[in-house]
């Protein structure tokens, strides 16, 4: 089975794409992989895995044959794609359009994985958090380029990305890398403890309740302004007709407070 994990490796089937063409789980196929012999499969499961190795039997000495060449990942990769539910199926609940083939696969992975994660009645809560905390997350990664960093680095330390490549600046990227490195080392070795963090803790939450307070100022200062403008202007509501008249009124209002 050791060479069957690597075979995989070779060919680029990740486990999330194995689990769609079977038909399981991403835990399922874990499991799978784990048994220390192919006949242990379910029979269903063990005829897909032929099929998509273009092999009779799952013997050790058949696998360890197996050459991986350009032709051979080749034809692997299309009984894979035709086992695959296609992507099309998402057209349901996206568009598409515009998307190349890998960012579609991309996609269509990351869906899988996040209801497969939803589903998972043992975890859901604690799922359903950070799933949607990834999200607030990808809802700011523009305005906070320290979130791609992150992602880099995650993808580094558990083994799918050369911890020698660098996507973004790479400058900045490889000082954050440093120094998430030396963090996390400090809070796996035992270095930190809530005590000795507290005040770091405390400062960390002051500055967001700050920041949120400024916030919610800009806001209420942006909706007296609005009003403003709406009264001066004799009108109750923007719409489609003045919004362009309100907006300018807005500016001049905000001009006279400079």
């Amino acid at each position: 089975m050791n060479r069957l994990n690597e075979l995989l490796q070779e060919l680029g089937i990740s486990k999330v794409r194995l689990a769609k063409y079977l038909g399981v789980s991403r835990q399922m196929v874990y499991n799978y992989l784990e048994l220390d012999d192919l006949n242990k499969w379910p029979k269903e499961k063990k005829i897909l895995l032929f099929k998509l190795l273009d092999i009779d039997d799952g013997s050790e000495e058949t696998i360890k044959e197996l050459k991986v060449t350009t032709d051979y990942l080749m034809s692997v990769e299309n009984r894979l794609n035709q086992g695959v539910k296609n992507t099309s199926d998402l057209d349901s609940y996206f568009d598409l359009k515009g998307l190349n083939k890998e960012d579609q696969t991309l996609l269509a992975d990351i869906t899988y994985l996040l209801k497969e994660k939803l589903l998972d009645e043992g975890k859901h809560e604690e799922n359903h958090h950070a799933i949607l905390y990834l999200y607030h997350m990808l809802q700011s990664i523009d305005n906070v380029p320290e979130i791609k960093y992150i992602f880099g680095y995650m993808s580094k330390t558990t083994g799918f990305t050369n911890p020698e490549e660098f996507k973004f600046n790479e400058d900045k990227q490889f000082i954050f890398e440093g120094i998430l490195y030396s963090a996390l080392t400090l809070y796996n070795n035992g270095g930190a403890s809530r005590s000795k963090l507290a005040e770091s803790h405390r400062r960390f939450v002051q500055e967001i309740e700050q920041k949120n307070e400024e916030k919610l100022s800009r806001t209420q200062q942006l909706n007296t302004i609005k009003i403003q403008a709406l009264k001066e202007l004799n009108y109750t509501e923007i719409n489609e007709t003045n919004a362009a008249e309100v907006f300018e009124k807005i500016a001049e209002i905000q001009s006279r407070k400079v």
